[in-house]
Order: structure tokens, then C-alpha cells, then sequence
């Protein structure tokens, strides 16, 4: 295969390299607009982790298989995975703050579709409405933020405030779920976002400038089914295989994934103008700066799938209290995500993200030692530890993401970014939650006596085996719910082990590709790579 050289300025990331005058700063209506952007920011963290801690009442409301209830929490990130490059794209040729007026929309309908569901199953399609919708607002945000701050370092505050709204919104998440919870229904937790979107409507159209792509291409409808058709298989495929156990399906559903994923890729590389360029891929600092950004949404949110069962569950916590636990994890992740800027210009990039996965590694290290799972006390330190570790590396992943294409074009880098914060997010659920599932199950020693329904309830959830402890008498209900914690705690040992072993590698990756990189450069490493593969040629 032969291709046409592009010019350095041509690729993504491209930036005059002689002498020129600094890009202009943001004033003050820069900044409001960054305010005005955290709100959806907010929202989507806020929902992600008040569905955490409303797991084990919608276990028991609806009587959910274990598969299930993966499944409502899986949908959402699933379907943000497979539709944001599309959305990224579409910001970039319709409009970025347009797009954002759509989802905010279509998000605050679903939201309370999803609050008012009568069945699991309308849940789950709510769910699914949240993620198509939700898909035009992440890009977005980021998009606009690079079309906002032209000057690098104002950017690189920028982002780290846009990584800390994220924090932000898991922070308060829990504890406003936790109000919540306690006074009023589980769907009760959906409609926080809507007085969140009302106002974003209202602002949005005074402080937030439209931007968008001054010559974009066409739209790619092939590309865009490609892309839907390699995200889905991939994370379907490694979900049956946790959950279910049949290889053919789950081998299926990978060669379905990556043929697609084959064929996407050819057909960026042979166009004049991709919806991608997945040459980006090739610079490894890029490469590496994706893949940091997954792995740590990949520790948090599968951190956060079993430590809020745990609370709530085995150590018998409400749900505000169990959000109390974890807020100083969450405001060290705020402070870390800040706190990495001037760090960052001192030291190099590969040493401090490096370092940051190390933190996560050891908090996942701390709870595998435990055989009960751990206290209170304990759990809250083991989160503060993981949280340092997920700010640090989330800002610096982002900026290096994000610094490597031009204005124009900062829709699609958007893109990649929020699709590995949602994969990461869908499998941190997928592959840790299914791994303590099945661990859960293998375990699991039930009492005589139990109905047919009854067992299946036991063996599906942790939140099934304490709601079925309750119709037992005192002896039954004690060997039941003694011998469901142990199973959890079993398994939370066994999945937290495999988890720090991936941390500790992905520090090691980490330290590879991103060495050589300069968060600070005035050229992109993207662009001085492409460029030197084209002078090569």
C-alpha cells in the first residue's frame, strides 16, 4: 500500500513550528464558559457513581439476575464507547455547542424516563437512551475547551478543572444519592440531573462560543456503522465469557469486533478525509497517553463497583454513610488532578503518570491482603491512596491526548479521550465485576430448604442472598448471609489481586511510551513523529 505524503501541517496535531507569537490567552468570559461546560461534566459523573450506590435497591426492587444488573450499570459507558467518535465527529462539522444543546436535551428526557421505570428491562433502555445522548455531551466539552484556551498552559489548567468536575461529580455523587436513598425512591437519583441541564440550557447560548471544523469532510456513514460495530462485539464478547462462560460466543463476538475494527481502519488510512486519523495510534507517546486514561477510569469505577456493596452491604452502612467513607477519597482525586500542573513542568511526564498508576496499584494491593475486605477506616485510606493515583494520571493523559491535533480538529481527540474513559469504565465493571461474580458463585455455600427462586436470587447478587436471608428463620438466615460474605469478601480478594497486578503493569507501559514526551512543548510529540515518518518517506 502507498500513500500520499501529507505535510506536517496537514496531519493532526500539525502547528507552524517557526518562531510565531504566543497563542492569545482566554479573558474572563473564557473562564465563565468553563464553568458553564463542568455542569455536564458534573452530570455524568454524578450519575455513574449514585447508580453504584443504588445497586442493592434496584437488586432487591427488582429481583435482578446478576447479569443483569451488569447490565444496567454496563449499558450507559457501553453505548457512550461506541457512539462518541461519531458524536466527536459530528461536533466538529455541526457544531460543538450545538451538539451540546441536543444531548442536554435528549439526556434530561431520558433521566427521567430512566427515574419512573416500572420494569429492569425499561431501566436498561433508558440507560441505553442516557448513553446515545450522553455521547454528544463528553466530546463536546473537551472539544470546546481546546477552542477556548488557544494558550497551552491556561489549557492545561483548563483540562485539569475539567478532569477535577469529573472527581467532583463522584464525589457528590454518593452523598447526594445517599440523601436521596434514604428519603425517597432508587429512580430519585436520575432526576438530579435535571436542574443540572436547565441551567446548562439557559447559559450555555450566552458564554459558551460555537466552534467547529471550517472545512470538514464528509460524513463517512460506513465509518460511523464500523465504529458502533467494533466497540459493541469487543466489550459484549468479554462480558459473556466473564458471565456465562462460552467460548465460541465470546470468541464470536471478538472476530465480529476486530474484523470491524480492521476494516475501519483501512478505510481511514485509504481517505482523504477520515473521520479519524488512526495514525495517531502509530505516536507512541499518544498511544500511551490513551491507554493511561482507560486503565485509570479502569481502577476507579471497578474500585467503586464492589467497595459499594461492601459498605452497604456487608458492613451494613446506609447509603449516605457509605458516601461519607469515600468523599476524602474523591477529594484527593480533585486535588491530585490540580495539584499534577506545576508538577508536571519539573518533572517528566512518564515519571509522574508512571508513579501516579503505582498509587492505584498499592490501594488495590491493600485490600487483596485482607481476607474480610476490610473496615470502614480501612476501605476510606485504601480509597484516598487510589484516588491520588486516578487525579495525577487523568490530567496528564487528557492534556497529552488532547495537545496532539489542531483546534479544528479537537472534536475527534475529544473523541478518543471520552471513549477510553468510557471503555475503561465498561470494563472496569465487566471484567473485575464479573471476575467477583463468578468468584461469589464458586464460593457460595447455601442452607437446606431454599426454594428453587430463592437459590437462583442467592447465587445471582450479593444484594439477592441478604434479600432471601430475610424470609429464612434466625438460623438460616445467619448461615446464609455469613457464608454470602465470605464468598463476596473471597472474591473481592481474588479480583483485587489480578487488579493490582494490572496497575503495576500499566505503570511499567506507562513508563515506555510516554518517555520522551513534553506535556509543556510548544510542538506537539504527535506532530514531530507524523512529521519525521514523512521526511522519512
Amino acid at each position: 500500500m502507498t500513500t500520499t505524503p501529507v505535510p506536517a501541517t496537514a496531519v493532526p496535531g500539525a502547528t507552524p513550528t517557526t518562531a510565531s507569537a504566543p497563542a492569545p490567552s482566554a479573558g474572563r468570559r473564557g473562564w465563565f464558559a468553563l464553568a458553564v461546560l463542568m455542569l455536564p461534566v458534573l452530570l455524568v459523573s454524578v450519575d455513574n457513581t449514585v447508580l453504584s450506590f443504588a445497586l442493592p435497591e434496584i437488586s432487591r426492587h427488582f429481583g435482578t439476575s446478576g447479569t443483569m444488573l451488569l447490565w444496567i450499570v454496563d449499558s450507559y459507558p457501553l453505548v457512550l464507547a461506541g457512539l462518541l467518535v461519531v458524536m466527536g465527529s459530528f461536533g466538529d462539522r455541526f457544531g460543538r455547542r450545538r451538539l451540546l444543546i441536543i444531548g442536554a436535551v435528549g439526556f434530561a428526557l431520558f433521566s427521567v424516563a430512566a427515574a419512573f421505570a416500572p420494569t429492569a428491562g425499561f431501566l436498561l433502555a433508558s440507560r441505553v437512551g442516557l448513553g446515545v445522548f450522553g455521547a454528544m455531551l463528553g466530546p463536546s466539552t473537551l472539544s470546546l475547551i481546546r477552542n477556548i484556551f488557544a494558550d497551552r498552559n491556561q489549557r492545561r489548567i483548563a483540562i485539569a478543572v475539567w478532569a477535577a468536575g469529573f472527581s467532583s461529580g463522584a464525589a457528590l455523587g454518593p452523598l447526594l444519592g445517599g440523601v436521596l436513598l434514604e428519603n425517597f425512591w432508587w429512580g430519585s437519583v436520575f432526576l438530579l440531573a435535571v436542574p443540572v441541564l436547565v441551567l446548562m440550557l439557559a447559559l450555555t447560548p450566552f458564554l459558551v462560543p460555537e466552534s467547529k471544523d471550517p472545512a470538514p469532510g464528509r460524513i463517512d456513514y460506513l465509518s460511523i456503522v464500523l465504529t458502533v460495530a467494533t466497540m459493541l462485539p469487543i466489550v459484549y464478547g468479554i462480558k459473556n465469557l466473564a458471565t456465562e462462560g462460552s467460548l465460541l460466543v465470546s470468541a464470536t463476538a471478538a472476530f465480529v469486533g476486530l474484523a470491524a475494527g480492521t476494516m475501519f481502519v483501512a478505510r481511514q488510512l485509504h481517505r482523504p478525509d477520515p473521520m479519524l486519523d488512526v495514525r495517531l495510534f502509530t505516536v507512541r507517546a499518544f498511544s500511551g497517553a490513551v491507554l493511561v486514561n482507560l486503565l485509570a477510569i479502569f481502577s476507579l469505577v471497578g474500585f467503586l463497583f464492589f467497595v459499594s456493596q461492601h459498605l452497604q452491604l456487608v458492613l451494613g452502612l446506609g447509603p449516605l454513610d457509605a458516601g461519607f467513607v469515600l468523599l476524602p477519597g474523591f477529594m484527593v482525586t480533585i486535588v491530585a488532578g490540580l495539584a499534577v500542573v506545576p508538577v508536571v513542568r519539573h518533572l517528566a511526564p512518564h515519571v509522574v503518570v508512571s508513579a501516579s498508576l503505582l498509587f492505584s496499584a498499592a490501594a488495590y494491593a491493600m485490600i487483596a491482603l485482607h481476607d474480610d475486605g476490610g473496615s470502614a477506616g480501612f476501605l476510606m485510606l485504601a480509597f484516598v491512596i487510589l484516588g491520588l493515583g486516578v487525579g495525577a494520571s487523568e490530567t496528564i493523559s487528557n492534556d497529552l491526548i488532547l495537545s496532539t491535533v489542531p483546534a479544528a480538529k479537537a472534536g475527534a481527540a475529544s473523541a478518543i479521550s471520552e471513549t477510553a474513559y468510557e471503555v475503561g469504565a465498561v470494563l472496569g465493571t465487566a471484567v473485575l465485576g464479573s471476575i467477583l461474580l463468578a468468584a461469589y458463585q464458586q464460593r457460595l455455600v447455601l442452607p437446606g430448604g431454599l426454594s428453587d427462586a430463592q437459590i437462583e436470587l442467592s447465587t445471582e447478587t450479593l444484594g439477592g442472598a441478604v434479600e432471601v436471608a430475610t424470609q429464612l428463620g434466625p438460623a438460616g438466615a445467619s448461615f446464609l448471609q455469613d457464608s454470602a460474605f465470605h464468598a463476596f469478601d473471597s472474591g473481592v480478594t481474588i479480583t483485587t489481586g489480578i487488579a493490582a497486578l494490572l496497575m503495576i503493569s500499566a505503570s511499567v507501559l506507562a513508563a515506555w511510551s510516554l518517555r520522551g514526551s513534553d506535556s509543556a512543548a510548544s510542538t506537539p510529540v504527535a506532530e514531530r513523529e507524523l512529521s519525521t515518518d514523512e521526511n522519512k518517506r
